[in-house]
Parts: structure tokens; sequence; C-alpha cells
């Protein structure tokens, strides 16, 4: 999955921003500062992020239309590939980790820009519920959105580690996190091999509520 983010003139124009506000503040920076830092002509920079704000979140506005399209893609397992495309954005922070943790300075600083933050959190959400209950008809709707947000949840904790510390963390930690949320809602590619301790035989007079032998189920195991 090629990276459209990657560009160097691009990557000029939003480090050189990042760095004006991480220096002398978000509102106290003009487009003409951001321009004139990174070389480039006022009217270029509108043409190609459009505002302030949008320089900052270039990187997810091109990450979503590159997961869409790699998801467009046939894949033999779609639990996997939701995870396998999240890899890929996470990869792309931890190539530059400086840029994304100047990043996320900025952003906590910001009320609006920290909204603007969520809302993209969850449309990566959106784009993998989306898949999901396009890629496996049929399936239950929770189903979906509680793999997507547990998705979605892991990648933010990994990516914290890596935007809150000092030394890099590689995406295997992150893969190696999905294979056992895959184990977890046992969807892994290499199936399921339960030892004897694993298995639980129950048996509940037909007319007892599903709740009930919910509830007593838990009690037991717990």
């Amino acid at each position: 999955m090629s990276d459209p983010t990657a560009t160097p003139a691009r990557h000029t124009v939003v480090a050189a921003a990042l760095e004006l506000f991480a220096t002398q503040g978000f509102e106290a920076t003009s487009v003409e500062q951001i321009a004139q830092a990174a070389g480039v002509s006022r009217s270029t920079f509108f043409r190609q992020f459009g505002g302030k704000d949008d320089v900052v979140f270039t990187d997810h506005d091109d990450l979503l239309s590159l997961l869409r399209s790699f998801l467009a893609t046939p894949h033999e397992n779609p639990w996997s590939a939701v995870c396998d495309a999240s890899v890929e954005v996470f990869r792309h922070f931890a190539a530059d980790p400086e840029l994304a943790r100047r990043r996320y300075s900025v952003v906590r600083q910001v009320p609006a820009l920290r909204e603007r933050e969520i809302v993209t959190v969850f449309q990566y959400e959106r784009v993998f519920d989306d898949y999901l209950r396009s890629a496996l008809p049929g399936i239950d709707p929770v189903e979906s959105v509680a793999f997507a947000a547990a998705v979605t949840a892991v990648h933010n904790h990994v990516l914290r580690r890596l935007l809150r510390g000092t030394v890099p963390v590689d995406p295997s930690v992150l893969a190696a996190a999905y294979d056992d949320l895959l184990h977890r809602f046992g969807v892994h590619p290499a199936g399921e091999e339960p030892a004897v301790d694993d298995l639980v035989i129950a048996a509940f007079p037909r007319r007892m509520p599903a709740a009930e032998i919910a509830r007593r189920l838990r009690s037991e195991l717990d």
C-alpha cells in the first residue's frame, strides 16, 4: 500500500507548519508565514491544503482514502484485512515519529483541533465497520461495530505510546496486539485449536431464559 502523503513537497509544508504552530502557537501563525517557511506561494498552500487546520490533518485525510482503496481489493480474511490496514496507518506515523509527536502536541493545545481529531478517529472506525458489513453479508451490525471499535482503540493505544514516549514503537507491536484481538474474537485466519481445558459443556432446562443461562455461565467461568 503506497503512501500518497509521503511526497517531499507536501511533507515540507506540513513540517514547516507544525514547527511554527509549536513555537509560536496555532492562532498566532499565519498562512503567509507557513508558505514562506516552506518555500511555496500562498496560492500553492491553499491549493494543496485549504487552511491551517487542514495542514494538521492532511495525513489523516489521505490515509482514509488509502484505507478505502486497500479494503476495496479482495481479501481472504476480512477481519485480518481491517487489522492489516490499521497497521499500515500506524506504519506511516512510525516512519517519522518526531513529526507525529509535534502534531500531537499542537492538537492537544487547540480545542478546535482536538474536536476535529475525535471526528477523524470516528471516520477510521466507520471505514472499518462499513467494510466488514460489505465483505460479510449478513453480519450482525453489533459484531462489526464492536470489532471496528476494538481495532481503532488498540491502534490509538499503541499510537499514544509512540506519541507520548521518546523511543520508536515498531509496527510489529501493533500487529502482535491485533493477532491477539483476532484470537479473542475467534476470527484468526489460522483458526482455533482449543485445549481441553478451554472447552465448556453445560446443560440447562430448555425453558430457562437465555439471559439466566448467560448469567450462570459467567458466574461459573469467573
